[in-house]
């Protein structure tokens, strides 16, 4: 191997600026998809406690937002509200919260690693897509908790204005107690009525 090669695998193997990337809400019936991005600077301490958001109770989350939000090098989150989740389906709005998200960090990312098998097209860097990520990847982890308390803080701020269906509660997801305000209510503005139980309320 010359050393021509020897350089050039050293900068393959060194560290880069990664953006973890996942998202929050893409099942609930109301509410937008939550995106985020983080990328920490490796050369700064690790945050202890990161884990999947879902294996957090609601104030560690809390609470490892504020550290994230203060240490991370650079961060993004990015709302797809329900009007392009019906627009375009949750799958593609999805993808869009992610490049978004990525784009919002691209200033400094170097590559892009995504929690899922998807990797949305037009990043602004590589990428690629990490199955499960968000219980092994830091940053992904990381970015899942911002998405995730971004995303509970609006639901809770929606409940004020429609008490009726319980958001606080559930933050949207299709629990029996919803389903059955639904069908009392009809839905609200912010239900996505390309999913089928807002359809039928509709209906």
């Amino acid at each position: 191997m010359s050393l021509f090669d020897d350089a050039a695998l050293a900068q393959r193997q060194a560290p880069r600026l990664v953006a973890g990337v996942d998202e929050a809400g893409r099942g609930p019936l109301a509410g937008p998809v939550a995106v985020a991005a983080v990328v920490f600077d490796p050369a700064r301490p690790r945050i202890n406690g990161l884990d999947d958001s879902k294996a957090l109770t609601a104030g560690k989350r809390e609470l490892l937002y504020d550290r994230i939000v203060e240490r991370a090098l650079a961060y993004s989150i990015i709302f797809v509200d329900v009007a392009e989740i019906d627009s375009l389906n949750i799958f593609q709005a999805t993808m869009q919260g992610m490049r978004r998200a990525v784009e919002g960090v691209g200033h400094v990312a170097q590559f892009a690693r995504i929690d899922g098998n998807k990797i949305p097209k037009g990043l602004p860097c590589p990428a690629e897509a990490l199955v499960g990520g968000d219980a092994i990847d830091r940053a992904i982890m990381a970015a899942s908790i911002l998405a995730k308390v971004s995303r509970d803080r609006y639901m809770l701020e929606l409940h004020q204005r429609h008490p009726e269906y319980g958001f606080d509660q559930h933050k949207g997801y299709g629990t029996p107690f919803h389903l059955t305000a639904l069908k009392a209510h009809g839905p609200c503005p912010e239900h996505r009525r390309s999913f089928a139980p807002v359809r039928d309320a509709l209906g």
